[in-house]
């Protein structure tokens, strides 16, 4: 216990008397002294501490930071961090990347980064979106921001499993605050085994946040990236890619260090109840790795043996079937790669219903080609009613329908939710639902990129949504009068639009902010059961289009030129996607 404080006495005469005149007493009280001083030196320098890095935090408190500046002739070098070093292994061929350490210390538990979801998403993002200006600093357009805490240091050192967060202010062209709020930033960190979106809050003054963390095992060498990718709502319109700045305001190096006194809650696999969340802050990690992988003649990558395991707790199951060279996602809980007999068990004899763009297409044909052991399925339409077997059991079958949701007709493109408006459309999604003695068990809906291109404003798409609500309530209202039980519902959230299209009229800032509206009107008709969070899980492969042709992520493999040039593409994304549906469908 620390002691108590109290006034500093001093010593009286007679003390003093007493001290000068017994040297034997001066020298066991110097003793005691040295030997209190060097018990207080060897606990501090436990796990790299020093005095210098206990009396920082208090000077940058409000960021919950320490800063490590370029080396220096300073004689007195800075305390560097600690650093676990993975064992050395072969450059070559897989293997497993940094595997778990055990320590003897209790450390102190910390909670896990969330995205915000508040109530009333959409009136909030109309009556912003209206704000009028009148003032300059309201007219401003912004160029740069001001981020007090890192600029102009070199590496900011941070510590694993904490959640820092970081306030900068948008800036005109004559540095001058940007006093309105709306400004759509992308942000990444990534490190060699990381990638992740740090999630950032607009506090509508021209004052932003975002706010980053990274597991402790993951400690090391970081990037933060911060890009203006539209000013002040301007994502939203119905052309904005004249509007596009997609300028990369900061590039911070960042360190996180490993203190074995911080940890954070084990993740665990996900349950039924994990998928009530609105919106998602995950991450992908990398548990292995072949460096000397090659693509395949079919156009895959078969970089980690196919049984490859997953590592507690980012995952559960075989790693290897995911394809990824050992990349994973994770994010409030962590996911179950199912086996090919695992997703039989679940689906069998089940009918699941698909609702929306041509990314379901994909989907459904990977998990097929993929998960399902049927490769000799290479394309389904955009439109079907089939049953699928189970190529060991027959007598195990799934009855999948997809129904496109971009156009009426199948053929065209470009008007997403108002596709409803055409009563021969709604008559055949009704069908489904009304004419036999069962109806499906699931149903996995999204709004789709279609709705970007369609709706003129934020205000339009909000009464497209609101329609599309109440017809698919009215369906499900007409299955309960029937005595049956309506499907589940897991609501699918679009992605985000890769290199390219980041600018075009389905970019990520009006997607993001689609997702949330129609999801909040779907949850206000009480339809919604489940949701996957597919924007924030392809978020962090969205700035190129390494992992997706601008507006897919699952094209089917193939050993041919991609768009940016390459042999190849990644198509991992999606498959990760199809385990997470999986997980939505199957676990209880």
């Amino acid at each position: 216990m620390a002691a108590e404080k109290g006034p500093i006495l001093s010593p009286t005469p007679n003390q003093l008397l007493l001290q000068r005149s017994s040297p034997l007493l001066q020298w066991r009280l110097s003793a005691i002294t040295a030997l209190v001083f060097s018990l207080m030196v060897f606990v501090w320098s436990i796990d790299g501490f020093s005095i210098q890095t206990f009396a920082e935090p208090w000077r940058l408190s409000a960021y919950s930071i320490r800063v490590s500046f370029s080396p220096s002739p300073s004689p007195s070098p800075s305390p560097k961090p600690h650093l676990t070093e993975p064992h050395k292994k072969p450059t070559t061929g897989p293997r497993n990347l940094n595997a778990k350490e055990k320590t003897n210390l209790t450390p102190n538990s910390t909670r896990w980064i969330a995205a915000a979801s508040g109530k009333n998403y959409t009136a909030n993002l109309i009556k912003n979106w209206l704000a009028p200006g009148g003032s300059p600093c309201r007219e401003a357009k912004t160029v740069d921001i001001s981020l007090p805490a890192v600029d102009g240091i070199d590496t900011v050192e941070l510590t694993a499993g904490e959640i820092h967060e970081f306030r900068f202010q948008a800036l005109d062209e004559s540095r001058n605050a940007v006093c309105i709020g709306g400004d759509y930033f992308e942000t990444d960190l990534s490190g060699e085994n990381w990638k992740s979106r740090p999630p950032v809050k607009d506090h509508g003054d021209g004052n932003y946040s975002m706010s980053l963390q990274v597991h402790p095992e993951f400690a090391g060498e970081f990037n933060l990236t911060v890009i203006l990718l539209f000013r002040h709502y301007q994502g939203l319109k119905l052309s904005p890619a004249r509007l596009g700045v997609d300028q990369k305001l900061r590039n911070i190096r960042l360190r996180f260090v490993k203190k074995l006194d911080v940890a954070l809650p084990e993740l665990r696999t996900c349950k039924r109840s994990d998928f009530t969340r609105d919106a998602w802050s995950g991450r992908w990690t990398r548990l292995g790795k072949n460096e000397s992988c090659q693509i395949s003649n079919d156009g895959r990558y078969r970089c980690l043996p196919a049984d490859f395991p997953c590592r507690e707790p980012w995952c559960e199951g075989a790693l290897g079937a995911l394809e990824s060279n050992g990349w994973v996602y994770s994010s409030h809980c962590s996911f179950k790669m199912f086996s090919g007999d695992d997703a039989w068990d679940c689906l069998k004899n089940k009918w699941i219903f698909f609702w929306g763009d041509s990314n379901h297409v994909d989907s459904i044909r990977n998990m097929l080609n993929f998960v399902l052991g049927r490769p000799d399925i290479p394309a389904v339409p955009r439109r079907f009613d089939m049953k699928f077997s189970n190529p060991k059991n027959e007598s195990e079958t799934v009855r999948i329908t997809s129904i496109f949701n971009g156009h009426w007709n199948d053929t065209q493109n470009y008007q997403g939710l108002d596709s409803l408006k055409d009563n021969g459309f709604r008559e055949l999604l009704k069908k489904y639902f009304s004419e036999e003695d069962r109806v499906p068990d699931a149903m996995v809906v999204n709004s789709g990129l279609h709705d970007g291109i369609h709706w003129t404003s934020p205000r339009a798409f909000e009464k497209g949504a609101e329609t599309a609500a109440a017809y698919w309530k009215g369906v499900f209202d007409g299955v309960k009068n029937r005595g049956l039980q309506p499907p589940e519902v897991v609501f699918r959230n679009t992605v985000a639009t890769g290199g390219y299209a980041r600018t075009l009229p389905f970019n990520p800032s009006k997607m993001e902010a689609f997702n949330g509206v129609f999801l909040e009107k779907m949850r206000d008709a009480g339809l919604v059961t489940s949701v996957v969070d597919n924007f924030d899980m392809t978020y962090p492969w969205h700035y190129d289009n390494r992992c997706n042709d601008g507006v897919h992520y699952g094209r089917a493999p193939a050993k041919m030129m991609w768009r940016d040039g390459e042999i190849g593409h990644q198509y991992f994304v999606d498959l990760m996607l199809v385990h997470v549906l999986l997980n939505a469908l199957c676990v209880r």
